[in-house]
């Protein structure tokens, strides 16, 4: 019997650790599902013959590598800071493993000792990134295919309540791991636009946003998301002009996180004095120069980001919390932690309410033979099944629970670090998906 080993049972697995369950009847496995959490682990297992669920500490040593040791494919759905570890001990033991975090480059350097184990190390094996990558990959190769090449490359995604869901100003539900959304842009952003590199430090991130129109659902609006340029050597993009890769948002999202970037909230160095005891009013004077002028917090926080005082902005960050009397009532380590407790707090997803993923490539491709350019936009837009699985369960979860039957079957017969832009890989895994009901709808026109 083969042993599949899932660390990790947080807002992304649940229909991961669903789908291998099923498969595990099918094929014959065992599934184990180790968390933090033994009730969220035991929980997703929901009493399954071939399932078990296990409380685990991954910093416990001999536990994870005894798990480690037992497993034929091992699916980390752990946080990213654990990805590197993870794969030096899979490497030990000469086990494959899955991922769908984006990959270490320290792990990429893994990739000579993973060939020479004959075990596969797949990373960014999710929704964004996982699914863009092979519907990019494999929209470039047809072009490739017809003699063309590609002149602009902007893609888009998102993870956000459906359209109908007004339960909060902010108009965002955390259905995923909440530290991403509290920590995005940390790092800047880096892009190409019409042959210019164009580099963002963290508090420009979301100031420089635009209009994006997404058939069904509206105008939302985007911001750059990380490093674009990789994916220009990825994806082998040596004509691009312009390569941008930005996550969406509801419009009014991004002038008030700017905001809370600006006071310097999202903070995950500098280690706090206790907490407990302090009401969130008091947690936000600490970002406050001494001499801001004003009697009243809210206005001498105004004062200081130079914002309306009775504008949207300030209506946000009231509506979260951050000028509240209430005693924050646990010792945070860091000032992220306390931001990423709030955001946990008020955005939930709402009872019956779904949620909604989209991913969009816009492609602008030349043909020289033919002497004619064309615009392709894909777009998938999918929705959860509410108070079951949410949308960004089952997009970032069925292509690594895919990827994992595939390896088990011994129908992926690759060895070394590798993200899913190779045809082996994206071909099957995008077929199935397919039958699962995530799809992307083409549009076409001349340019």
């Amino acid at each position: 019997m083969k042993n599949v080993l899932v660390l990790g049972a947080g807002y992304s697995a649940p229909y991961l650790i669903s789908y291998l369950l099923e498969q595990a009847e099918k094929y014959n496995w065992f599934v184990t599902v180790c968390d933090k959490n033994y009730e969220l682990a035991r929980k997703s297992v929901n009493g399954f013959p071939r399932g078990n669920a296990v409380e685990f500490d991954v910093n416990d040593a001999v536990m994870r590598q005894t798990l480690i040791k037992h497993a034929d494919v091992v699916v980390n759905f752990l946080a990213p800071v654990f990805q590197y570890l993870i794969a030096l001990e899979c490497l030990r033991y000469g086990k494959h493993v899955i991922s769908a975090s984006y990959e270490d480059p320290r792990v990429t350097d893994l990739h000579k000792d993973a060939v020479r184990k004959g075990i596969l190390i797949l990373n960014e094996m999710g929704l964004d990134p996982g699914i863009d990558h092979m519907a990019a990959m494999q929209l470039i190769h047809r072009i490739r295919s017809k003699n063309g090449h590609i002149k602009s490359f902007i893609s888009y995604g998102s993870g956000l309540p459906a359209p109908e869901v007004n339960s909060n100003p902010l108009k965002y539900c955390i259905t995923w791991n909440p530290r991403n959304v509290v920590m995005a842009g940390e790092a800047g952003a880096q892009y190409l636009e019409e042959g210019r590199i164009k580099i963002l430090p963290y508090h420009e991130v979301f100031r420089r946003t635009w209009e994006v129109e997404v058939d069904g659902v509206g105008v939302l609006e985007a911001y750059p998301n990380r490093d674009s340029l990789i994916y220009q050597k990825q994806f082998k993009l040596q004509k691009v002009e312009t390569m941008i890769r930005g996550t969406l948002r509801y419009p009014g999202w991004s002038e008030t996180w700017n905001e809370i970037i600006r006071l310097g909230i999202p903070n995950e160095t500098l280690i706090l004095p206790e907490t407990e005891n302090k009401t969130y009013a008091e947690f936000t004077e600490m970002f406050l120069p001494l001499n801001a002028a004003g009697p009243k917090l809210e206005a001498r926080i105004a004062n200081f980001l130079n914002i309306s005082p009775t504008g949207k902005i300030m209506e946000n960050l009231k509506w979260l919390g951050l000028f509240s009397e209430e005693k924050i009532g646990k010792n945070y380590k860091t000032s992220a932690e306390v931001l990423i407790d709030l955001v946990v707090r008020k955005m939930p997803l709402p009872k019956g309410a779904r949620d909604m993923v989209i991913l969009i490539h816009e492609v602008i491709a030349e043909y020289p033979g033919e002497n004619k350019t064309e615009k392709i936009v894909l777009t998938l837009t999918d929705y959860g099944e509410p108070d079951r699985f949410t949308a960004i369960a089952k997009t970032v979860g069925a292509p690594a629970g895919i990827a994992t039957k595939l390896l088990l079957n011994d129908e992926l017969p690759l060895s070394g670090c590798q993200i899913p832009t190779h045809p082996m890989i994206y071909t099957k895994v995008l077929n199935e998906l397919a039958e699962l009901g995530i799809s992307f709808k083409e549009r076409r026109e001349a340019v």
